[in-house]
C-alpha cells in the first residue's frame, strides 16, 4: 500500500489468503503470479483520485493499492465455470491474491461484477482467460504483462492523432520521449513516410544517446534544448511528463503555431502544476478508455493486433527484462519508477509472493 496523499510513504500489509478466504457462490481466488511495473503505474498512482484508479481496488482511508496488468492462476473457485489451475490476465493490485466475480463469462473472457467496480471505466473489468484468447502466446507472457496496457494506450493516441490528421501539424514533438508508452506512439509515427512530418522526442540528458539509438525519433533533444526548435513550425505537442514548467515553456515557445497540446501520462509527477492562461491551443487529456468505447463495431482488434505484432519484434531489439520477486524488490523497483532513476532499456515484471 502506498500513502495517497504522499506516494513515497509505502507499506506491507498482511491479509487473509487461500485457505482463510470465505469465498462467496459465483466468487474466484487468483494467485498472482507476475506483473509489468513501468512509469505508467506511477501515473496511475498520481491521478489515483483523479481518475479513481484508487477505487478498484479499495484500502483503507489514506492509503492505496497501485494498480498494474499481469497474470494470476485460479487457485480457489465458487465459480462453475472456473476450475483451480486456470490461468487469467487482466487489471490486479499489487497484492499476492485477488477475489472476482465473473460475469458475462465467455470462453474467452470475463468482467468482474464487483458492486464497487460497477461505475468504473469498463476497460479495466475485463480479463483474459487465456486458454480462450487468440491473442495469448505462452512464450510472450512477459511482453504482454509489459506492454499490452502502454501499447494499447500508444496505439489509441496514435490512431487519435493521425484520424485527426495531426491537427495540421508538420511536427509532433513529444516529453519524456525515453517512455515506453512515449515508445509506442513514436514506433507508430515513425512507420509512416518521414516526409509527412518529423517526430521529435525531449528527455532528460542522460536518456538522450537511448533514444537515439532506438531510432522511432527523427530528432531527439534534452529538454534544456527546446529553444532549438524553429517555433514557426506548426508543432503538435505530446506531453507524457506532465511537468507544469515544461508545460508551460512549449506553450510559449509555439504559441499559435502550436496546434494540438495532448496530454497522455504524468511521468514527473511531482511537477504537476496547474498553467493557467496559456498561449494556444488548451491543453487536452487523451483518456483511453474513453476513446475505446467510440471504436466498438469498429475493428479495433485486428487493427490493433497487427499493430502488436509489428511492434513486440522491434520494441525486443532494445529493451532486456529482468524479474524479481518479493516485497523488496516490488519496493525497489516502485521507487526507482517514482523518483525517476529507471532504465529506460529494461522491462520489469514482478510479483509480490
Amino acid at each position: 500500500m502506498v500513502r495517497r496523499g504522499d506516494l513515497r510513504q509505502c507499506r506491507v500489509v498482511a491479509a487473509p489468503g487461500p485457505p482463510d478466504i470465505d469465498l462467496p457462490p459465483g466468487q474466484i481466488v487468483l494467485g498472482i503470479d507476475k506483473f509489468g511495473f513501468s512509469s505508467n503505474n506511477i501515473t496511475y498512482a498520481a491521478l489515483g483520485d483523479a481518475m479513481r484508479y484508487w477505487d478498484f481496488f479499495p484500502a483503507p482511508d489514506g492509503w492505496g493499492r497501485v494498480t498494474v496488468w499481469g497474470f494470476g492462476d485460479v487457485v480457489c473457485s465458487a465459480h462453475d465455470a472456473f476450475e483451480e489451475g486456470e490461468r487469467v490476465f487482466g487489471y490486479l493490485p499489487t497484492s499476492t491474491h485477488l477475489v472476482l466475480a465473473p460475469a458475462q463469462v465467455t470462453d474467452a473472457w470475463f468482467v468482474d461484477a464487483a458492486p464497487h467496480r460497477a461505475e468504473l471505466p469498463s476497460v479495466y473489468q475485463r480479463y483474459s482467460r487465456v486458454a480462450g484468447d487468440p491473442g495469448y502466446d505462452p512464450g510472450q507472457e512477459d511482453q504482454l504483462a509489459l506492454w499490452r496496457p502502454l501499447f494499447m494506450t500508444s496505439f489509441g493516441a496514435a490512431e487519435f492523432l493521425l484520424d485527426s490528421e495531426l491537427f495540421g501539424a508538420s511536427r509532433v514533438v513529444f516529453s519524456s520521449a525515453s517512455s515506453k508508452t512515449a515508445m509506442g506512439v513514436a514506433f507508430l509515427l515513425s512507420r509512416r513516410e518521414p516526409s509527412e512530418y518529423e517526430v521529435v522526442g525531449l528527455t532528460s540528458a542522460r536518456n538522450v544517446e537511448f533514444c537515439e539509438r532506438v531510432g522511432y525519433y527523427g530528432q531527439v533533444l534534452p529538454y534544456e534544448q527546446l529553444g532549438a526548435l524553429a517555433a514557426d513550425t506548426p508543432t503538435l505537442f505530446v506531453d507524457f511528463a506532465g511537468d507544469g514548467a515544461l508545460l508551460h515553456d512549449v506553450h510559449h515557445h509555439f504559441g499559435d503555431d502550436l496546434k494540438y497540446s495532448c496530454g497522455v501520462g504524468f511521468t514527473h509527477w511531482e511537477d504537476l502544476e496547474a498553467q493557467p492562461d496559456l498561449p494556444g491551443p488548451k491543453p487536452q487529456f487523451f483518456f483511453l478508455p474513453a476513446w475505446l468505447e467510440n471504436q466498438r463495431g469498429r475493428g479495433f482488434g485486428a487493427r490493433y493486433g497487427a499493430a502488436q505484432r509489428e511492434f513486440f519484434p522491434s520494441a525486443a531489439s532494445w529493451m532486456r527484462i529482468e524479474r524479481a520477486r518479493g516485497p523488496e524488490a516490488v519496493e525497489a523497483v516502485y521507487r526507482e519508477m517514482l523518483e525517476g532513476n529507471s532504465d529506460p532499456a529494461v522491462g520489469h515484471m514482478l510479483s509480490l509472493a
